[in-house]
This record gives C-alpha cells, structure tokens and sequence, in this order.
C-alpha cells in the first residue's frame, strides 16, 4: 500500500506516528511502500541554535519553561510506549534542510525510511545537532549511504528543489500546516500522531474505496509551523 508522508525530522509526533503506522501495517499484513516528503517547521533556524529546546519552545509558543517542560515530559512518555527513548532535554534542534536532501537521496536508493529512523533516533535519542554537517555525515554513514555522494550533495543544492517542490504541494495543494500528514493510496488523508486502530481503519479504507480526492479525516496530536 502506497502511504506519503510529510514530516520534518525534529518532529517528535512524526517519529511517534511513524511507529504507530509501521506496527499497524504489522499487525494488519499490510506491506507498505512509503514515500517520505519535505516539511519544515522552521525553515529559517540555524544550523545550530544558541539557547536550548526548551527555550525555543517557550518562546515559539508563549509559554513558561515550566510549561514546556511538562509538555515535553508528556510527549517523552507517549513516545515510550511506542518504544522510542525521547531524551528531550538533550535535543539539539536547526536547520533541516540538509536532512531533508540527504533523505530525497536515500530515498532515489530505496532507504528514505532508514533515513527517516536514522534522523529521528539521532536529534530524539542521542541528542545530536540536526543541523550540523557532522550529523549528516554520521546518518548517512549509518545508513550506508555513499560518502562521496553525501559530500557532493552537501556542497551543492542538490535535491534542495525536491524540498521546495514538497512543501508548495503541502501548503497549496493539501493545505497542511502541521505534520505528521499522511495520505493512503492518494485517497484518503490523515493528519496527526494517531492511535494504531486509526491507522488500520484508514488502512482499510484505503484498500476498499473507490479513488478519492485526499480529504482528511482527523487533526490533532500534531506540531504546528511557527507563526511568521
């Protein structure tokens, strides 16, 4: 079954969706054959931010640090249960623009889910900064992505029109303004982090229906772009 999926990799409900989808899919014997797309949250971020996670967070949503924390804590517990050690006060977010190429690479080799595993465990799990050209290279060597490619890439614009080319059909065409967003067999979309019954539900729409024009069918659980 084919699945797209808009995501940017310092999303934290994009890799928790991720899990859900993949154990659903699992469970119902469903092969998927994913298709990863371009979203940044903050297309205008550093490589490397000087103030904290938490901090940019207060700041972007106009809460205390209190407040974020609690959030944060509440996303790392719904992530564990999806098995993913989300060590939030280590998170190093930036600039995701070169992920996001470096993942339309792998993808044209047939590893944009490695990829995509590989980004979300190194900025949730390690700690790493996702915007730095040491992380690249270290994601892409554990995915075993040629380095000389990776180099070439990352001294030039290559595939940077796959990501602009993303997010005009995600701001135009499916009007999304948050991820995770997924849309099945280019039939049926849905938006947000949601449980796996949800998943095998649309699943199986999707197998059923007739072709459809992509409507989504829920919206929450999801991180928002920041306001400009």
């Amino acid at each position: 079954m084919r699945v797209d999926i808009w995501s940017d990799v310092v999303c934290p409900f994009c890799y928790i969706a991720k899990k859900r989808l993949e154990a659903a899919a699992e469970e119902s014997g469903v092969e998927l054959e994913v298709f990863w797309h371009s979203y940044q949250l903050d297309a205008d971020a550093p490589a490397r931010l000087e103030i904290s996670n938490t901090e940019r967070l207060a700041q972007k949503y106009g809460r205390s640090i209190e407040e974020v924390e609690d959030m944060q804590r509440n996303i790392a517990e719904m992530a564990k249960a999806e098995g993913i050690d989300f060590n939030w006060q280590k998170a190093n977010s930036g600039n995701t623009l070169n992920a996001h190429r470096l993942i339309h690479l792998a993808q044209s080799k047939g590893l944009g889910s490695e990829a995509e595993e590989a980004f979300f465990y190194s900025y949730m799990t390690q700690g790493l900064a996702i915007g730095e050209r040491e992380t690249l290279e270290d994601v892409a060597s554990r995915i075993g992505l040629n380095p000389v490619e990776v180099d070439d890439l990352l001294d030039s614009d290559e595939f940077a029109d796959f990501v602009k080319y993303d997010e005009e059909v995600a701001r135009d065409q499916l009007k999304i303004t948050g991820v995770p967003f997924f849309v099945f067999e280019q039939r049926i979309a849905l938006a947000g982090a949601q449980p796996k019954e949800v998943f095998k539900q649309v699943m199986d729409k999707a197998a059923e229906l007739p072709e459809l024009a992509p409507t989504p069918v829920c919206n929450d659980e999801s991180c928002e772009t920041p306001e400009k």
